[in-house]
């Protein structure tokens, strides 16, 4: 929604620049036009259809820079709309890519995975304590002819997965199963871990000596893989600080905005 772009607009009163990067072009025409509205022009702002893990390219044409900041979430816009298939709450194609305009759909994925590397993308992608049944569930159906070409018929396959849990616990279950296959196919359709290995990796040198980054993760496998960059970067001299304890949204800010409870943050300050 350009939100953070806004405010770092606002606090740059005018001078420097502001490099603003989205996979996502239906997204980011809109941010264009909500951002245009607010005053801000191509004088003051660049936006760009590019991946972030190309930070190397873009830092080439219009940095180094002072600041930069990576928010790995997905935005309430991709989640909130059904035709784009990020929420197992509303029926759609189950799409989930960030830029529909590229790669296959997380509908196709399914139809060429193997149950072993299924059970594989669940567990290292979101932790899901079900994943062995969820896996034989999935290519049990596809096996058997049936098409899983939405987000309810994913949803409804993974309720029957795990219909064998005691009742009392079994809403509260397939809810968060629900969450986590769908994060953990969000990220492989996206090779979300490839584009930030690369990101994390061409970030310094997009730095000004002395710039700072922050990075915005919202699960445990992204923030781990910050944190063991950042460390490794800070003890070679790269780095001439880092968080090493993560920062996280108050009580009062998750009150506000509930999808905010997940976030950590982590920055670090390249050595001058």
């Amino acid at each position: 929604y350009g939100g953070h772009s806004s405010r770092m607009l606002a606090c740059l009163q005018g001078k420097g620049h502001l490099c603003a990067l989205d996979v996502d072009p239906i997204e980011m025409a809109k941010t264009k036009e909500r951002l245009a509205a607010q005053g801000y022009g191509p004088e003051i702002l660049t936006i760009l259809h590019q991946n972030f893990a190309n930070i190397d390219q873009v830092a080439a044409e219009y940095g180094p820079f002072d600041f930069i900041l990576a928010d790995l979430g997905v935005s309430s816009m991709q989640i909130d709309n059904p035709e784009r298939g990020f929420s197992y709450k509303y029926d759609g194609p189950l799409d989930l890519r960030l830029n529909p305009e590229a790669g296959i759909s997380a509908a196709e994925r399914l139809r060429t995975v193997a149950r072993d590397e299924l059970e594989g993308m669940l567990i290292e992608n979101a932790d899901e304590p079900y994943a062995k049944e969820i896996s034989q569930a999935v290519t049990r159906a596809l096996r058997k002819g049936k098409k899983i070409d939405t987000t309810f018929a994913l949803r409804d396959l993974i309720a029957e997965a795990l219909d064998f849990l005691p009742k009392d616990e079994k809403k509260e279950a397939i809810k968060k199963s629900c969450a986590r296959t769908f994060q953990a196919l969000r990220i492989d359709v996206n090779n979300e871990y490839e584009v930030l290995e690369a990101f994390m990796e061409k970030l310094p040198d997009a730095l000004t000596p002395g710039g700072r980054a922050a990075i915005l993760t919202f699960h445990s496998g992204e923030d781990r893989l910050v944190k063991k960059s950042m460390k490794g970067l800070y003890q070679i001299g790269i780095y001439s600080e880092y968080s090493k304890e993560v920062i996280r949204p108050s009580k009062e800010e998750c009150i506000r905005n509930s999808r905010a409870s997940s976030t950590k943050m982590r920055w670090a300050i390249k050595a001058e």
